[in-house]
């Protein structure tokens, strides 16, 4: 049980970053800073961590052209999928029945739903990594899980303030973060049970660019034009700053 007992740690701390908004009131200000902080986290992750783990892992199965290709068309496909579950989510119009007209927590609302979907289909995959490295190596398995673990706690954050803001509820943000990083415990449940002669590495480094793909999407499509709103663009892009060298740190240090 122990590689499951990993890949729920990994998840959990998801929810500790999550913590964090319940410390800070969530204010305008904080907002666009949560949604450059967010946007700079996952483009880090996917350019310099997810995109070219995978092309070292095509690069010894395919020749040059070939290998970019696959990725880049994984990195379309990702794209469209979160362009074709954006149009799923409820427009701003709709949500703003139910704020009460109040823009701004409309606009939060979509916000922290784009961000949460992605990083469902980010920690999805994680979690089967990690249950897979536990397996493997116990060693191996730890070492996983707290890299995964100290870069699921911006992941966290990025999701609970925006969901605080709109609900006006910290602990409520708090929550939504924690139930996102319940998708790594979650997939390593379907793996161990039911998906574990499908969880090939070329599957796995396919799933893993599809994310990517995904991730830049809400990136560019949400997140920093939130971060760029007036009157807070310089803090939204101290957020982004931010995001970028605190994951490529860990990325570093956490190999």
């Amino acid at each position: 049980m122990h590689p499951l007992i990993f890949t729920t740690l990994a998840g959990l701390s998801t929810g500790l970053g999550g913590l964090l908004a319940v410390v800070c009131r969530p204010t305008r200000r904080l907002l666009a800073v949560s949604a450059g902080f967010a946007g700079g986290v996952m483009l880090a992750a996917s350019l310099t961590d997810l995109v070219p783990g995978a092309l070292r892992f095509y690069r010894g199965y395919l020749p040059p052209l070939g290998c970019g290709g696959a990725v880049v068309l994984l990195l379309a496909a990702g794209m469209l999928l979160a362009a074709l579950l954006g149009h799923l989510l409820p427009e701003e119009a709709e949500l703003a029945d139910r704020m009460a007209g109040d823009a701004a927590r409309t606009a939060a609302l979509r916000t922290a739903l784009f961000t949460g979907m992605a990083l469902l289909l980010h920690n999805f995959p994680e979690g089967v990594l990690t249950y897979f490295a536990g397996t493997a190596d116990p060693s191996l398995g730890l070492r996983t899980t707290l890299a995964i673990a100290l870069h699921n706690i911006p992941e966290g954050l990025a999701v609970a303030v925006p969901f605080a803001f709109a609900l006006r509820s910290r602990l409520g943000g708090a929550l939504a973060a924690l139930a996102s990083g319940l998708a790594e415990p979650a997939g390593a449940l379907l793996a161990m049970l039911f998906l574990r002669r499908w969880f090939t590495p070329g599957f796995l480094n396919g799933t893993v660019v599809l994310v990517a793909g995904v991730m830049l999407w809400v990136a560019l499509a949400q997140l920093l034009p939130s971060a760029w709103a007036c009157p807070h663009r310089k803090t939204g892009l101290l957020g982004i700053a931010a995001g970028v060298l605190v994951m490529l740190l860990g990325i570093a240090a956490l190999p």
